[in-house]
Formats: C-alpha cells, sequence, structure tokens
C-alpha cells in the first residue's frame, strides 16, 4: 500500500478534549548514534520521514529533549516552520540530564523543568507543547513540587496536557499524583505512554486498570517489541549473528520459546489479513480499548510506510483474542 492510499484517523487522547492521529509518529532515532558511532538517522533523512508521516495523514509527532542531544526537536522544529503549527500534535518529554556535572540539570526538580521547557520550546519553534511528558519517576522530587510546578506551565499556556511515560508499570505513582491533584486543584496526568505490545504485557492489570480509572489516553511506545514482532527473529537467531550487536540481556528477554511462540500466531494471522506481522501487530494494539494512540518509528521511508498501513488492517474479535491468548499477562498464575 503507497503512503497515498494510507489515510489515518483521528482518535480522541483519553479523556481531553484533544484529537490525535490513530498512529503517532516517534523520533527517538533522530540524531541518535549507535555504540560504534554511527548516525542512525540524520536532518534530511528525519525530515523525508516526517513528509512521509505528514503523507499519510499523520499529524502527531512525539519526541524528547534528550533525543539526539536535542536535535530531535531542532529537526522537528525546522520542519514545522513550514506549516501550520495549529495542524499538528507536539509531545515531548523530560526527565534526563541535559547539563553535565550540574545535579540540578536533571530529574524533575522545580528549577529543571522550568529551565528546560523554555529550550525545548526554542528548538521546536513553537510557543506551547500539546502533550509534555515526565520521561520517568524522580525519586527525589516530592509529587507535590512536581505537580506543582507543571501545573505552572499549563496555567502560563506552555503546555496543555501532561503526561507520565515509564519503562516499568508504576500504576500507584500515577494514582498518588493524579490524586493530590484532585485534592489540590492542580492539572493531573491526563496521558501515558508505557511500553506495551504482544510480547512486553507487564502493564496489564493494574497499570491498564489505572489508566481506564483516570480517563488517560496510552499511546504505547516499543510496539514491535523490539523489532522482534516484525518477524525477522527467528528461533535458530538465538545463536546466530543475525542477532548481533544485541545484549545477552536482550536475547535472554526477547528470544524466548514463549515469545517465538506468540511470533508464530502474529504469523497465522498475518497470513489470514494478507498484511505483514509488524501490521498485525500495531493492528492489535489499534484495536485495544484501553490504546489510544501507538508510537511507531521507522529508519526509512518504506519500513514507514508498511507501519502506518496497518491503520488498514482489520482483525475479527477471535484473531484479537488468540493473539492476546499467544502470550499469558503478568497475573495469569495468581
Amino acid at each position: 500500500m503507497a503512503l497515498d492510499d494510507i489515510d489515518l484517523d483521528y482518535v480522541r487522547l483519553g479523556e481531553t478534549g484533544l484529537s490525535v492521529s490513530e498512529l503517532a509518529f516517534g523520533t527517538w532515532r533522530f540524531g541518535r548514534e549507535t555504540a560504534d558511532g554511527t548516525l542512525e538517522i540524520g536532518e534530511d533523512r528525519a525530515h523525508d520521514l516526517l513528509d512521509a508521516y505528514e503523507a499519510a495523514g499523520g499529524r502527531f509527532v512525539d519526541t524528547a529533549d534528550v533525543y539526539g542531544g536535542g536535535d530531535s526537536e531542532e529537526w522537528i522544529g525546522d520542519w514545522l516552520s513550514q506549516r501550520d503549527r495549529e495542524e499538528y500534535v507536539l509531545a515531548s518529554k523530560i526527565y534526563w540530564p541535559t547539563r553535565e556535572d550540574d545535579p540540578n540539570g536533571r530529574g524533575l526538580g522545580r528549577k529543571h523543568i522550568r529551565r528546560n521547557i523554555d529550550l525545548m520550546l526554542d528548538r521546536l519553534g513553537t510557543e506551547y507543547l500539546d502533550v509534555l511528558y515526565i520521561h520517568r519517576w524522580d525519586e527525589e522530587t516530592p509529587a507535590r513540587e512536581l505537580m506543582r510546578t507543571l501545573t505552572g506551565l499549563v496555567d502560563d499556556g506552555k503546555v496543555n496536557y501532561l503526561g507520565a511515560s515509564t519503562f516499568e508499570p508504576n500504576a500507584w505513582r500515577v494514582a498518588q499524583a493524579n490524586e493530590l491533584a484532585e485534592r489540590e486543584g492542580l492539572e493531573p496526568f491526563t496521558v501515558s505512554q508505557p511500553r506495551y505490545n504482544l510480547v512486553d504485557r507487564e502493564v496489564e492489570g493494574d497499570y491498564l486498570d489505572m489508566c481506564d480509572h483516570y480517563g488517560l489516553g496510552v499511546c504505547p511506545w516499543s510496539p514491535l517489541g523490539q523489532g522482534v514482532l516484525t518477524g525477522k527473529y527467528t528461533r535458530d537467531d538465538r545463536d546466530t549473528d543475525a542477532s548481533a550487536g544485541r545484549s545477552d540481556d536482550w536475547k535472554e528477554s526477547y528470544l524466548t520459546e514463549e515469545n517465538f511462540d506468540v511470533v508464530d500466531e502474529v504469523r497465522a494471522v498475518a497470513d489470514e489479513v494478507g498484511a505483514t506481522p509488524a501490521q498485525v501487530s500495531l493492528a492489535w494494539l489499534m484495536h485495544h480499548e484501553n490504546v489510544a494512540s501507538p508510537l511507531v518509528g521507522a529508519r526509512t521511508v518504506d519500513q514507514l510506510e508498511e507501519n502506518l498501513a496497518a491503520a488498514a488492517v482489520d482483525l475479527s474479535e477471535s484473531q484479537f483474542e488468540r493473539l492476546a491468548e499467544s502470550k499469558g499477562g503478568p497475573y495469569d498464575d495468581i
């Protein structure tokens, strides 16, 4: 399917008043250097990818202050300067260190957030972010300070909605913050960005239940399980060069018999609906009642085109359930 044939729909972001593209475009590879110093995506290709996403009707772009050391935001801003900013939904994240040897140049303290939000907006060439995520939780910053600081950004018109991105499920943190916000008249988190896909199921249970309770829009990252759900790895690759460059921990976590059972089911459904494994894996998330807009990324326009075409894949209820049951959730044995 060509990009001209793809027309992404809009969906509501949780219980906010914001409509976003049904697939968001994640830009974490923009300006990223691999361990050997190779630049994954330079500025020209970054703009080509943004062009392709736009051509498919995409308007929801996700980045972070540390992606490419700020280059990701800079390149998005340059690209956006030739367009009507109001037609796009921009999300970025804050937490990781941005100033070496400065204890206040990291985390979620008021000083770091207030300084960095202006730098982020300047790089993006915009007066506001549609969504600001905390990139991780800061154990050293009190929840009250965090929520008051973030509320100030909303009051100042620099941010419209607040989100929480996470690597490990931490439902109680979001609940604590939102209950505090409710009590004290502060802005709550209304968006969540957890890792979630057919092989990474740790958010099932209390985390997704928490998102549903508070009406948070869920925008999962790593929807293809770090490449496993594309079908490019096989059981034979556990001991071959096909997974070269991956750590032993990654191989032990992802190249498992349990995950390959999932891939087998993904392949079977892909054959049934005439799609690729990647498209079926993305379509499963898009059909998920708890998910608003999964993040897709790509190194090339061809990869992006394949991923975006997932929007045209229609799964039956039976196919959705087969995929869901191909790997048990974290609480199945309790």
